[in-house]
């Protein structure tokens, strides 16, 4: 089904490849692309101004905003891969804006984990990222190439993972974190920190240059550097260095959102390379 949700939008011939193949149950806006070979199934719908290029698959129960580009042989809305589903009717949620590269792969909800895998809007998905069930993507994201998510995984707004990333069920990145590319994230990862580590992800400190290219303020940036070094750096028990430093940068809303994240982690939080 072809559905017309922009003013004005051009004939929908021409912009649909002979070969490609869209089931009658999909809903696609006038104005999207669809190249050779491309496969759309039932209960998927597109938004005005999306591309999805040859041969990607679009298995079903999708719903992708727009502006979106989905390059060749990207697959999106396939049945999770946890032995505990049982066809249960999960859904992908993509907002606008995105850009989904060569072979990503992005895998539908569970009943475990509320039926739903979500990407937020202006992010992107490089070629042979996978994001798996029940995943939560903010926006402004960036999942390099080969960047693995296990399961329940929440990836909060701006955070980048560099390629090679391997992350492990129900952890969360923070946001503006960044990840080095080959780490194995095993724990949760705070916000506005920069880790690495190949055997195991470390924190290195802040992510300095990330926050200063997005216009952080040189003080915030100096307030979440002490804040790290104190939690994460000194010899103070934990309790006592969050109220050191809520005590000194209680204002500061980024710190405060540091320490909230750290306090209700369910994982713990990716600690400092030990001694």
């Amino acid at each position: 089904m072809v559905r017309d949700g922009s003013r004005g939008a051009s004939p929908i011939a021409g912009r649909i490849h002979p070969s490609a193949v869209i089931d009658k149950r999909a809903e696609l806006d006038t104005s999207v692309e669809v190249g050779p070979g491309a496969v759309i199934g039932p209960d998927v719908k597109i938004g005005a101004g999306s591309v999805v290029g040859p041969c990607a698959m679009i298995e079903r129960n999708t719903t992708i905003g727009e502006r979106n580009r989905i390059w060749q042989f990207a697959a999106i809305g396939a049945e999770p891969q946890d032995l505990k589903f049982k066809g249960e009717p999960s859904v992908v949620e993509i907002g606008d804006d995105n850009m989904i590269r060569e072979f990503a792969t992005i895998h539908r909800g569970t009943e475990g984990g509320g039926m739903k895998t979500k990407v937020g809007s202006h992010t992107l998905v490089m070629t042979y990222a996978h994001v798996a069930h029940d995943c939560v993507i903010g926006d402004h994201v960036i999942l390099a190439a080969c960047t693995g998510l296990a399961g329940h995984c929440v990836i909060e707004e701006y955070a980048i993972c560099e390629g090679q990333v391997g992350v492990h069920q129900f952890s969360r990145i923070g946001t503006h974190a960044i990840v080095a590319a080959g780490a194995k994230v095993a724990q949760d990862v705070p916000p506005y920190s920069m880790v690495a580590g190949t055997e195991r992800a470390r924190l290195a400190g802040v992510n300095e240059v990330g926050l200063q290219r997005r216009g952080f303020k040189p003080e915030t940036i100096a307030a979440l550097k002490s804040a790290i070094r104190t939690l994460f750096f000194s010899k103070m028990l934990r309790d006592d260095a969050v109220k050191q430093v809520l005590s000194e940068y209680g204002t500061v809303a980024e710190v405060v959102r540091l320490v909230d994240f750290i306090n209700n982690s369910k994982r713990g939080v990716v600690g400092r390379e030990r001694e």
